[in-house]
């Protein structure tokens, strides 16, 4: 997924960070927005779940 990103989106990605967690908790945060949450959802995001919210951006 973060290979993926980084590829697609290398562009408008400053930087990257990674926080270890217990429990499997995964969430993606763009500019201080929430774009997906695993916590949330109790699902693994697909790539596009997270990739798509991105590309709508501005």
């Amino acid at each position: 997924m973060v290979e993926g990103l980084l590829e697609e989106f290398e562009q408008r990605i400053a930087s990257v960070k990674l926080i270890p967690s217990k429990g499997g908790v995964f969430e993606v945060i763009v500019d201080g927005d929430l774009i997906y949450s695993k916590k949330a959802t109790g699902v693994h995001a697909e790539y596009e779940a997270v990739a798509g919210p991105i590309r709508e951006r501005k």
